[in-house]
C-alpha cells in the first residue's frame, strides 16, 4: 500500500483502561491499514494509510470504539510531522534525561488566551513551549513530582496526550521502518 506513514497515540491507556496491542494490530490490519506495528502497552501504534490525517484518525477511533470499547481521544501525526516535532524540541539540554522531557500531541492549536493562562500557572521548575499542535514539557524534577503537568489539559481546554523523549525517538524509528 502506498500512502503516508502515521503515528497513532491513544490517550488514557493504562491502569483500568487497557488496549490489548495484539488485538489492536489485528483490527487495524484487518481493516486495510498496512505496516501496522505497536510500541509497548501504553497506546502507541504506527500504520500506513492512503487517506489524510483527520480521516485516518476518525477511522481508527471508530474501529477501536466498535471493536474494543475504547472511548478516549485518539491523536495522529504523520511521520513527517513527528520528525518535525522531534527537530523542534526547544529543550535540547533535557535530551540526556529522556524521562524528564515530554512531548504532547494536542487535538488542535490552543487559544492564545488559554496559553497565557497556562503560562501564569508555570511557577515551579517545569518549563513548557507550545508550537502549533505540539506542547513540549521539561520536568527537571521528574514527571511524578510535577504539579504543573496536571494543570495543562484543563487550562488549555483541549485533549492531549504526551510521550517522553525515549518514546518519541522509538516511535520515529518504528514508523520509519515500516
Amino acid at each position: 500500500m502506498t500512502g503516508a506513514r502515521y503515528i497513532v497515540l491513544f490517550r488514557g491507556v493504562g491502569g483500568a483502561t487497557q488496549l490489548p496491542v495484539k488485538q489492536l494490530r489485528q483490527i487495524l490490519s484487518g481493516e486495510g491499514f498496512a505496516g501496522v506495528a505497536t510500541y509497548i502497552n501504553s497506546g502507541n501504534a504506527v500504520l500506513t494509510a492512503s487517506a489524510g490525517e483527520e480521516a485516518v484518525r476518525r477511522r481508527v477511533a471508530d474501529l477501536v470504539r466498535k471493536h474494543m470499547g475504547f472511548e478516549k481521544a485518539v491523536m495522529l501525526r504523520s511521520l513527517d510531522d513527528w520528525r518535525a516535532m522531534i527537530a523542534g524540541n526547544p529543550f535540547r539540554q533535557a535530551e540526556n534525561t529522556p524521562t524528564c522531557l515530554h512531548v504532547y500531541a494536542l487535538e488542535c492549536e490552543p487559544d492564545p488566551e488559554r496559553v497565557r493562562a497556562l503560562e501564569a500557572k508555570a511557577t515551579g521548575t517545569e518549563e513548557f513551549r507550545i508550537e502549533g499542535r505540539t506542547l513540549y514539557l521539561h520536568t527537571p524534577d521528574g514527571m511524578g513530582q510535577s504539579r504543573f503537568a496536571p494543570k495543562m489539559e484543563p487550562t488549555l481546554k483541549l485533549e492531549m496526550t504526551g510521550r517522553n523523549w525515549r518514546s518519541m525517538l522509538a516511535l520515529r524509528t518504528l514508523a520509519a521502518e515500516g
